[in-house]
């Protein structure tokens, strides 16, 4: 066997290579090496994708199909328009999710998607992009994580906010003050409810409000059966705290009358129905849509 070179400081050629792959890999997370002009991980804010007319807010479930696809989808959403990213972190029980983001969770867990894949995916996003970004995640696997690590790495790794469908407004204190000490805000959502139920939850809201305009699933079909804009009012009556629309796949024109009441429009399935048409070519399809819809708001 040939022996293993060595620099002039007794090191190995293999040390070397491992060394610099740490040094890269910790830059990453740090958000070293970032293109000039962006702001820093501490200086974005949710708020900045509200600051200049109504919001273009895109969705992928990470690691469908790859987490380096899933990264370069997430740039194509920025390069068109998307004002602030929503990252998926798959989930075996995706309750709140319609078939399409189901399959997806289901696509992205038998690639073997782990927790930490999405860590890396948000870092890498961050060190690309000063674009906000959130989490979309279920309770079970922050608590499995542990919360205060959870909020901490999503510090680390420029993640700004974490949406939990299946938390329960009168359950978010266990998990408020981790969020808190580490600058990530609490999402809340407003699905159809009693008026003093919807002022309650936006009072206390954080980042951004996340409207549901009916009950049940994301992606799911059918016309609006809610008085979108009555909700927008009760919220305005309490808070400041823009607030987003989640809106199906369906047209530009449709997307622009559900966004005139709200500051933003969320696109739930639209973006992963393209993923799970196109795969890996799925790039400038992403792009083409994103771009139709930002124009249209």
């Amino acid at each position: 066997m040939w022996p293993q070179l060595q620099d002039i400081g007794g090191r190995t050629s293999v040390n070397r290579k491992q060394e610099k792959e740490r040094e890269k890999e910790s830059d990453r997370i740090s958000g070293k090496g970032r293109e000039q002009g962006m702001k820093t991980k501490t200086e974005i804010k949710i708020g900045d994708a509200f600051g200049h007319g109504k919001a273009c807010i895109g969705f992928v479930t990470g690691g469908d199909p790859s987490v380096k696809k899933s990264e370069e989808f997430v740039r194509k959403m920025v390069q068109a328009g998307c004002d602030l990213i929503e990252i998926g972190i798959p989930f075996s029980d995706p309750i709140a999710e319609g078939p399409v983001i189901q399959e997806a969770n289901l696509r992205a867990l038998s690639a073997g998607i782990k927790m930490e894949h999405m860590f890396g995916l948000a870092a890498g996003v961050r060190e690309k992009t000063d674009v906000p970004m959130v989490f979309l995640t279920y309770l079970n696997p922050v608590f499995r994580y542990g919360y205060e690590a959870f909020c901490a790495k999503c510090e680390e790794t420029g993640v700004n906010g974490v949406l939990i469908p299946d938390m329960p407004y009168e359950e978010k204190k266990e998990l408020l003050p981790y969020a808190e000490a580490h600058n990530v805000d609490l999402i809340s959502v407003i699905t159809p409810a009693p008026e003093q139920r919807i002022r309650m939850i936006a009072a206390e809201a954080k980042g951004f409000l996340y409207v549901m305009p009916s009950m049940g699933v994301t992606g799911g079909t059918g016309e609006i059966n809610t008085d979108l804009g009555k909700i927008i009012a009760l919220i305005r009556s309490v808070t400041d705290v823009p607030a987003a629309v989640g809106f199906r796949a369906g047209t530009s024109g449709q997307a622009a009358e559900m966004a005139r009441p709200a500051d933003g429009v969320i696109m739930e399935s639209a973006i992963v129905s393209l993923i799970a048409r196109h795969g890996e070519d799925a790039g400038e399809y992403i792009y083409d849509y994103v771009k139709k819809m930002k124009a249209a708001l």
